[in-house]
């Protein structure tokens, strides 16, 4: 439990720190006649995930900032959220590898089963022919058939 101590005060800390400089603060008041500009939109995106947890237990802090500037703030606003919350990218990278990985295992399962059904109707025409042929002739003759398909297929 000690060893967990100073890491529970830091996370602590870390996380008064940015609930002081969240939405909805004293700093951005009307009273004060400043209101939150691209700078502070920004920074409020990126701490949104932070900013939401501790908005559950308090009504001072709130994910948005209502006395903004506009225009500017929204965009850094968004920008930020896109930042920490990753946007879009990392979703559809995904998907494609996904479909990427299946298309790969289906042409590997065509092949493999493709390969099986060649080697069991080879094996099934050696024993018929020759029944008591010797395992380096067989591998002589998978061979030759191996070289004559590439050779098919390069053509």
């Amino acid at each position: 439990m000690m060893n967990y101590l100073p890491k529970i005060l830091l996370v602590g800390l870390l996380v008064l720190l940015v609930a002081g400089c969240a939405p909805g603060n004293a700093r951005y008041s009307v009273e004060t006649g400043r209101p939150g500009n691209f700078w502070a939109g920004l920074w409020h995106g990126l701490i949104i995930i932070i900013t939401f947890v501790v908005s559950l237990f308090t009504n001072e802090v709130h994910i948005y900032e209502s006395n903004n500037v506009g225009w500017a703030y929204n965009l850094g606003f968004i920008l930020g959220c896109c930042v920490s919350l990753g946007g879009g990218a990392r979703s559809v990278r995904h998907r494609r590898r996904r479909w990427h990985d299946h298309d790969w295992d289906r042409v590997g399962r065509q092949v493999g089963e493709s390969i099986k059904d060649s080697l069991a109707s080879w094996r099934k025409e050696e024993r018929a022919a020759e029944s008591d042929q010797d395992w380096n002739e067989l591998g002589r003759k998978i061979e030759e058939r191996i070289r004559e398909e590439m050779k098919k297929a390069k053509n």
